[in-house]
């Protein structure tokens, strides 16, 4: 089977080497892909630009590809997935339809509020104004958001006015995240804790993975501004069997039905930010439409299932027929990232330590990495991910601490307490 995977980040990198374990690939093309993805078996990086719809349309129909798989938001919400399906490709990723649920915060939040999904208090809006009148009205904390794609960094959860403030001008001004920004999203800040929730979805079935749990604060103690995940782990404890079901019949559920009474056909991962409060009810931070990074290479490197039959039951809409099981194992992922990430990245500062780390304790996943001259260098915000499993979370963290202090590149940063709320 020849797959398609669309993408060239740290999540690309750990679906690329999941697919690889699977006995019925053949062939793995990854557009672009990065330098981790190309050391992967049967996988060739494809030199395509994925924001060029006939381009990638065009490549798949010509190279006989069986099922094409998108990772990043950005081209689910052009429209990619419906382009690939116009042309006969199963394909695992929303069309653009469902992909709005990531697009637009405002959009997701109507949807919520018209499902009854159960999610914090809102407004939109697009008038400096209105919207500095909720914040008066509201008093602090409260959450800014950008209405449009940010790249997990176009949230602020402001603790004092003169913040809340700021974030609303410089949003709707353009000054920080441009497009994105024409639009904000207020909402009642909730306290609790947050989990990641993801499910693959084909339509009529939904089919939830394991939980997880991400770190999207830079500094360590849930401290700094907020990134794309500075690591994650698997499973996440605050997810107990009571909070499991909840968050299946108050929230899962009715996010399928309300897709299918939409009448959007949404086949793909559906990604559930929560914050559970201190009695176990879980209430929707946001929706993703994909695989959340850093959540991916945790959860996968626990997944014990053929990844390809999940994908190809997914885009067939045969969800029903299949099943995923998961390992006892904890995982964990520690993301390395440039000394000014989120607001800045790294490029060409040499890597170095790679060669130090066992591959049977460790999993590496590259996301902003590049070859020069045969040098892996720094090409991005977060550089890597340090993946390791173990028979509890302290065992498998003790791995990825380990492993994540061999490494080195000019200005590298990471947090060293990932998981922290789970070892308490």
């Amino acid at each position: 089977m020849h797959i398609l995977l669309i993408g060239n980040g740290g999540r690309e990198h750990a679906i690329a080497w999941k697919l690889a374990h699977s006995s019925r690939l053949t062939r793995l093309s990854v557009a672009p892909g990065n330098p981790g993805t190309a050391r992967e078996p049967k996988t060739t990086n494809i030199t395509l630009d994925v924001t060029d719809i006939d381009a990638v349309t065009a490549f798949a129909r010509d190279q006989q590809v069986a099922l094409a798989v998108i990772g990043p938001e950005a081209p689910l919400v052009a429209g990619l997935a419906d382009a690939l399906r116009n042309v006969g490709i199963p394909t695992v990723g929303p069309g653009a339809d469902g992909a709005a649920l990531e697009g637009s915060k405002a959009h997701a939040k109507d949807f919520m509020s018209r499902h009854a999904i159960p999610t914090a208090a809102y407004g939109s809006f697009t008038s400096e104004e209105e919207a500095l009148a909720m914040i008066e009205s509201e008093g602090v904390p409260i959450v800014i958001k950008a209405d449009g794609l940010a790249a997990g960094k176009g949230v602020v959860v402001a603790h004092d006015m003169h913040d809340a403030r700021a974030a609303v001008r410089d949003m709707l001004s353009g000054a920080r995240h441009g497009q994105a920004g024409h639009r904000v999203v207020i909402e009642s800040f909730l306290p609790g804790e947050e989990a990641s929730f993801i499910a693959l979805i084909d339509g009529n079935t939904a089919l939830p993975f394991a939980t997880s749990q991400d770190h999207k604060a830079r500094d360590e103690g849930d401290t700094g501004p907020n990134t794309g995940g500075m690591g994650a782990y698997s499973p996440a404890p605050v997810v107990t069997d009571a909070v499991h079901e909840r968050v299946v019949k108050k929230i899962l559920e009715p996010s399928l039905r309300g897709l299918r009474e939409d009448g959007i056909d949404y086949r793909g991962f559906l990604y559930i930010g929560l914050m559970i409060d201190e009695v176990g009810e879980p209430r929707v931070i946001e929706y993703n439409v994909r695989l959340g990074d850093p959540e991916t290479q945790p959860l996968l490197m626990r997944l014990d299932s053929d990844l390809v039959d999940l994908l190809e039951a997914t885009a067939a809409g045969n969800l029903a027929s299949v099943s995923a099981d998961w390992s006892r194992d904890t995982a964990i992922g520690i993301v390395l990232a440039a000394g000014d990430y989120p607001a800045g990245s790294s490029r060409g500062a040499p890597l170095s330590g790679l060669d130090q780390i066992d591959a049977q304790e460790c999993v590496i996943f590259h996301a902003g990495t590049a070859e020069r001259d045969g040098q892996l260098v720094t090409n991005g915000g977060r550089i890597l991910c340090v993946t390791a499993t173990g028979i509890d979370l302290a065992s498998a963290k003790n791995t990825a601490d380990t492993a994540a202090a061999k490494v080195h590149f000019d200005g590298a940063r990471y947090r060293r307490d990932i998981g922290h709320r789970a070892l308490l």
